[in-house]
């Protein structure tokens, strides 16, 4: 029979192996979905938009379904495998999408990326709440920040070498894309099997709660609404960029597949420098204030992407932009964990991530518009005000926690 501490560590390591498979997934896939689409599929702006925005409104609905299925769970890691297992099997779609008609190619494409989010979108759910339940509070910044750095580490490393490769072959050439989508599903089956080795509490559901939870009391609890006002403001600024990155990157600076890989390598090692100090600086001055300055530091990267289209300065760019992505990972996570309420978490981060997800659809789908209206230059500086605006919305959230907490203390002085 193990110790709590020994089933803690066990959970910690299988959670990092599985983490650096599902990063391994992500980084011959999810980064080069632009790259094919357009290098090879010819796909417009419009359905470069729709690779970004797609995907979360499926997610949207995919949330709400999945918060009336975790509310009925006694264990969640089984649905969390399965759900990870139907998300990986559609690569395989991916790796058959060139053997279409041309002309429907770039639509089946777009279209396959929607509907992974569905599955997708049940194991970030489960995933969260079930990571979630397994940390404990004063574990959390400590695992998280050696986890995330690690797990960016083993994204970055494959980056390069799939940067490498690419320049073996032309940028219209479908096989190497095929080839990465093939290797991604082949370690999504690891990722399953290191997650299923998880030790998990099997959770009692009581009784006078049996029937179906859609998530609505989460909005019953103060601190929570306040940090999704605020999370919510900051996403639609961060998003509103992405689609815009890819067509100025691919179309405006006409990058190929490796210095898509390079820059990616550049923003993770930013990252993978930078977690520790975000996770001490969150526990020395608490998520909410440190998520002020990171919210500050990534409204630089769309204005200073646009001042040249030079490769080695948008690699330094964007190797800067990491120094800040770790924080915003980080931080935002955390303070989603802080502001839940143990018993029922998984409401709580269904309900964020429902909206979360509409903010998704909407915010690259602005971002396109508003290329359209005007120029890749006002879109760009619009996103960066926008960005810079979340920082003091995030301050006025870290004063509001820090008056909760005041009050709190206060009552327990006089209880006592």
């Amino acid at each position: 029979m193990e110790s709590p501490s020994q089933i803690t560590k066990r959970n910690e390591k299988n959670s990092i192996i599985n983490g650096v498979a599902s990063t391994i997934v992500m980084s011959m896939s999810n980064n080069y979905f632009a790259l094919f689409a357009i290098g090879v599929l010819g796909a417009t702006n419009y359905q470069v938009g729709l690779i970004s925005s797609l995907p979360q409104i499926i997610g949207m609905f995919a949330m709400i379904l999945g918060t009336v299925i975790m509310s009925r769970l006694q264990e969640k890691k089984r649905f969390t495998g399965l759900s990870i297992l139907f998300t990986r099997l559609f690569l395989l779609g991916m790796f058959l999408v060139i053997y279409l008609p041309e002309e429907y190619r770039a639509w089946t494409f777009v279209i396959l990326i929607g509907l992974m989010n569905l599955p997708g979108s049940f194991a970030m759910l489960s995933w969260q709440s079930f990571i979630g339940d397994l940390i404990s509070d004063s574990r959390r910044s400590g695992f998280f920040s050696e986890r995330n750095r690690i797990l960016t580490i083993a994204g970055m490393i494959t980056t390069l070498l799939i940067g490498i490769g690419l320049q073996w072959f032309d940028k219209s050439n479908p096989l190497p894309y095929q080839i990465l989508f093939i290797l991604a599903f082949l370690f999504g089956i690891a990722e399953v099997i290191y997650l299923n080795r998880h030790i998990e509490p099997k959770k009692e559901i009581v009784p006078g709660k049996k029937r179906l939870n859609f998530g609505w009391d989460a909005y019953k609890h103060k601190p929570f609404i306040y940090f999704l006002i605020c999370g919510l403001f900051f996403n639609f600024a961060w998003q509103l960029a992405w689609p815009l990155f890819n067509i100025y990157n691919i179309k405006v600076a006409h990058m190929t597949g490796f210095w898509i890989s390079i820059i990616t390598v550049a923003n993770q090692l930013g990252q993978i420098i930078s977690f520790k100090w975000w996770g001490r600086m969150a526990d020395k001055h608490s998520n909410g204030k440190m998520l002020a300055v990171t919210a500050v530091g990534m409204a630089s990267a769309p204005f200073l992407t646009i001042l040249s289209k030079n490769m080695y300065y948008l690699t330094f760019v964007n190797f800067t932009s990491g120094l800040f992505v770790s924080g915003t990972v980080l931080l935002l996570f955390n303070q989603l964990l802080e502001v839940t309420k143990e018993e029922n978490r998984g409401s709580f981060i269904a309900q964020y991530n429902i909206l979360l997800a509409i903010i998704g659809f909407i915010a690259p789908q602005v971002g396109v518009y508003l290329l359209q209206l005007s120029s890749i230059e006002i879109a760009m500086n619009l996103a960066a005000v926008l960005r810079l605006f979340s920082g003091a919305v995030f301050l006025l959230f870290y004063f509001y926690m820090k008056k909760q907490y005041n009050i709190s203390n206060k009552v327990a002085i006089q209880r006592s």
